[in-house]
């Protein structure tokens, strides 16, 4: 993706959908419990604020950035919930004002950034096409969190191309993470998008392939939903494989979310 004009684009219609949501609410709706354990929409908000200046740091002080990393590394179990846990203290109207200055600040600075620039980050460097499409990743995905907690449905959108090609293109570190070999064919995935369009990956013979709805392959590589919850088919033990490990993000691959329980 040359230009990363349209993701970012995407990326900030994602974040004002999102902020609309939670805009209204009151005091005690920030304090809703999220599926995410022990993380409240206060968490959520925080954690997208957070991740949203790490993001600035990298694309303008890779010094700074690596200062990110020695932490993550000093204290890996708690790295992202200590984030999460300071910016949740503050006053909701201060932290939604926070969110808000820092996601318009990354804007600008993505937008500025030099063609074929690559930046640091906790997984592998990514351009500023890669860093808005893991940012409108995180915010869909944390979005859904915040809209579970409220009980509303977020319709999706076209804008999730953008995580389901981040999910496509992470296959490899999925497996790595894991601490699994990746294969080494490319596998066919075929997703149905919002609008009934088909998007494709990978080469049209491949013998081992990934069909379904992209809303569905979008939960599972965010980790938003248990495999068995979706109509996702795999052809082949390897890509059979990749679809219980499949993540979008960076770092480690955290528990998920369980199976829903079968009605009684």
């Amino acid at each position: 993706m040359s230009d990363p004009t349209p993701v970012i684009d995407d990326l900030r219609e994602e974040s004002e959908e999102l902020d609309a949501l939670v805009a209204k609410l009151d005091p005690q709706g920030w304090r809703l419990a999220t599926p995410a354990p022990g993380w409240t929409i206060a968490h959520q908000i925080a954690h997208l604020n957070w991740t949203d200046r790490a993001a600035l740091l990298a694309v303008t002080d890779e010094d700074g950035f690596e200062g990110l990393v020695e932490q993550a590394l000093a204290a890996p179990d708690r790295y992202v919930d200590d984030g999460a846990e300071e910016g949740a203290r503050l006053a909701p109207a201060a932290l939604l004002a926070a969110w808000r200055q820092g996601r318009a600040v990354l804007d600008r600075a993505l937008r500025a950034a030099a063609p074929g620039a690559r930046f640091p980050w906790y997984g592998p460097p990514m351009a500023a096409a890669s860093m808005a499409t893991a940012r409108l990743m995180e915010t869909w995905a944390h979005g859904l969190d915040i809209a579970d907690a409220i009980g509303v449905v977020r319709p999706p959108t076209d804008r999730l191309r953008h995580v389901a090609r981040i999910g496509v293109r992470a296959r490899d570190f999925a497996h790595t993470v894991h601490g699994l070999t990746p294969p080494a064919e490319q596998f066919r995935v075929e997703l149905t998008g919002p609008g009934g369009d088909l998007w494709a990956y990978g080469p049209e013979d491949a013998p081992q392939r990934v069909t379904g709805p992209a809303l569905d392959f979008c939960l599972l590589a965010t980790r938003r939903a248990h495999r068995a919850d979706l109509a996702l088919t795999a052809e082949g033990a390897d890509a059979d494989r990749w679809l219980d490990i499949a993540q979008a993000f960076a770092g480690p691959p955290g528990t998920g979310r369980p199976p829903k329980e079968e009605p009684r």
